[in-house]
């Protein structure tokens, strides 16, 4: 006996602790977003409006509502704490105690119907979920038209207000649900952004290495064999796979030096990504011009920067980068249409600043208020720079960014 107490002990506790499949659960680490689930049972206050706006209490007011009350409560924590698909169906089980309370507490029952229909949005496809408040609506409209009497304004009011508190958790949830999808559309572009140059790599050390070692392996054989009966050969043999293994690994360190460096390609994807995320129409030069290894890395952390900077600050719709290369120098520009009026460099300029300067060029910064920003890279090109960036034409560097219509 003991033992089966205890047992259904253990199991109405499990039934109030949080499934890992629960909206709870999936705000976990999001504290502002579980105190706003909290904070909106302040419209409670509703289900005792009675109190206030009725002329008559019903003889039965109190002991419906401290019924309805404590059950509308649980209900509520349940949608919240039990698995997610389960919550239309406390959406529904929370009508339909409205419906019972409406004839003895109006207040209540007509705040207790804005609440499911908020819970019907918690879950399932708009459409589904359009679906559920309807029936809800209905069910509302139905039982205050031929049970109990009340004006065609009153539920109109009550279903507008209803729907409207509904819409706005629909709403939330698919612009939550995009963005943890372009979240992980920019985490999946640098991901296959890594895949692609450590491929790269590979094919490159196998071409570097599977030559160069089997010539090392060569040579040291043939100065085992020759180090009894020529010790000059023998020598010449080791010094010459000394000279073969350090350039081998000179051109190693050099095919490596990448691996760490995220391409100025990936980053202008991401930052596209980025950018219409928060409804910035972003332009930028698809064909890159083949950029030295030096560069591309600092360029692709600069670029991140600036665009981190109008996501966060700007308030622009449109915004782009050009790269270019046009007698002896590379040009970055990354401009916006933004609010501009950036008079004070922050942290984020500074260190774009040090990283230019540390690629040997300039960086200039323009911000002039209701005209948006604009930050433009000058990095001069050495000899060996230039035989592998092709020279390009100018694209528009000098141009007011366009605004989106």
């Amino acid at each position: 006996m003991n033992a089966r107490l205890s047992s259904d002990a253990r199991m109405a506790r499990s039934w109030f602790q949080p499934t890992p499949d629960s909206l709870w659960n999936r705000f976990q680490g999001k504290p502002r977003l579980r105190a706003a689930s909290m904070f909106h049972l302040v419209w409670t206050v509703y289900v005792f409006g009675d109190l206030v706006f009725a002329e008559k209490l019903n003889p039965h007011w109190w002991l419906a509502t401290l019924i309805a009350f404590p059950a509308f409560l649980g209900l509520y924590a349940l949608s919240y704490i039990r698995p997610l698909r389960q919550a239309s169906w406390f959406a529904v089980a929370v009508a339909l105690l409205a419906y019972a309370l409406m004839g003895i507490n109006a207040s209540g029952g007509g705040c207790l119907v804005i609440y499911a229909c908020a819970m019907m949005g918690f879950e399932g496809s708009p459409k589904r979920s359009y679906l559920g408040m309807a029936g809800i609506i209905g069910g509302f409209a139905l039982v205050g038209t031929y049970i109990y009497s009340w004006p065609l304004s009153i539920l109109a009011t009550l279903s507008f207000i209803a729907i409207s508190v509904g819409s706005i958790n629909i709403i939330y949830r698919v612009n939550a649900q995009r963005d943890a999808e372009l979240k992980l559309s920019h985490d999946e572009v640098r991901r296959l952004a890594a895949m692609a140059e450590r491929e790269r790599i590979g094919r490159d050390l196998h071409d570097l290495l599977g030559h160069t070692l089997s010539l090392i392996t060569l040579k040291l054989e043939l100065s085992r064999r020759l180090i009894d009966r020529d010790t000059d050969a023998a020598r010449r043999e080791m010094e010459e796979a000394e000279a073969v293994a350090r350039h081998a690994l000179a051109e190693v360190r050099s095919a490596v030096t990448g691996i760490r460096a995220t391409g100025l390609a990936a980053e202008l994807a991401s930052a596209r990504l980025l950018l219409n995320a928060s409804m910035v129409h972003f332009d930028y030069v698809s064909e890159l011009p083949q950029l030295p290894e030096r560069l591309e890395a600092g360029l692709a952390l600069v670029l991140r920067e600036a665009v981190t900077n109008i996501h966060r600050h700007a308030r622009a719709s449109f915004a782009e980068a050009r790269v270019d290369v046009t007698g002896g120098v590379l040009t970055l520009c990354v401009a916006d249409n933004g609010s501009g009026g950036v008079s004070e460099e922050g942290n984020g300029i500074c260190g774009m600043r040090e990283r230019v300067r540390a690629l040997g060029g300039t960086l200039a910064f323009e911000s002039e208020r209701g005209k948006g920003t604009r930050v433009r890279i000058a990095v001069p090109l050495t000899a060996a720079d230039r035989r592998l960036a092709p020279t390009t034409e100018p694209d528009n560097l000098g141009l007011e960014p366009r605004p989106t219509s």
